[in-house]
């Protein structure tokens, strides 16, 4: 069992009944987004246990080998591609699957389970959620791409052809192309997930539009 990664938690009412995994982005940490839980809007019941884990530090080889908290290692860009360690990614894969079980263990079964990130996290998010063995209850992947088709074939999940997918990103984001978006957002639609797709005219980075769409998509899941 992989050491379990430490992460910020938020609850919005006692005795939660589902969870929300959410992964930050390349070089932020699990605090990065969770100021944005009151803004969902989300009802008091069922509760959601939020949990927003910390990556671990990794030098960056496309960043000079800096070292900051990442999924994976990105080797270099090629045009609009990222060329990541696939090694890093099932590194990631591993552990954010051992998230999904300590829910479990607290009683949260991986259908109330959503799980979410933004950019690098994101992409975790698309990685876990269509390879994960149980069925979820959804995906949100936010200005975010597939880092690697080939590991997401060989892992795909028949329990999660048909868990529902929220994507959204920014018409002018400098930092994942919105063409990346797009292809990753085509090839999940592929694969027969119901799939929501939302751009919106900002940079690399969510607006209040987006976080209640986000909030409502998420009360739909509630009540599916």
């Amino acid at each position: 069992m992989p050491e379990i990664l430490a992460a910020v938690e938020q609850q919005t009412s006692p005795n939660p009944e589902w969870s929300v995994i959410w992964m930050h982005g390349l070089g932020a940490d699990g605090y990065d987004f969770a100021s944005i839980v009151p803004a969902l809007q989300l009802p008091d019941t069922p509760g959601i246990r939020f949990v927003f884990p910390h990556a671990p530090m990794m030098p960056i080889t496309c960043n000079n080998g800096y070292v900051m908290r990442a999924w994976y290692d990105i080797i270099r860009f090629d045009d609009i591609n990222r060329h990541a360690d696939e090694a890093g990614i099932q590194d990631s894969l591993t552990a954010i699957r051992a998230l999904i079980a300590r829910e479990n263990e607290r009683g949260i079964p991986c259908e109330r389970i959503i799980i979410a990130g933004f950019s690098q996290g994101g992409a975790m998010a698309y990685t876990v959620g269509l390879t994960h063995p149980q069925k979820l209850a959804g995906i949100i992947a936010l200005s975010t791409y597939i880092p690697s088709l080939a590991l997401l074939a060989s892992q795909q999940s028949a329990a999660n052809r048909q868990t529902p997918v929220f994507a959204a990103h920014g018409d002018f984001d400098p930092v994942v192309p919105i063409q990346l978006g797009d292809l990753a957002k085509n090839h999940v639609a592929s694969l027969g997930n119901p799939l929501e797709w939302y751009r919106y005219p900002i940079q690399h980075g969510v607006n209040d539009a987006e976080i209640l769409a986000i909030g409502q998509w998420i009360k739909a899941r509630l009540g599916a």
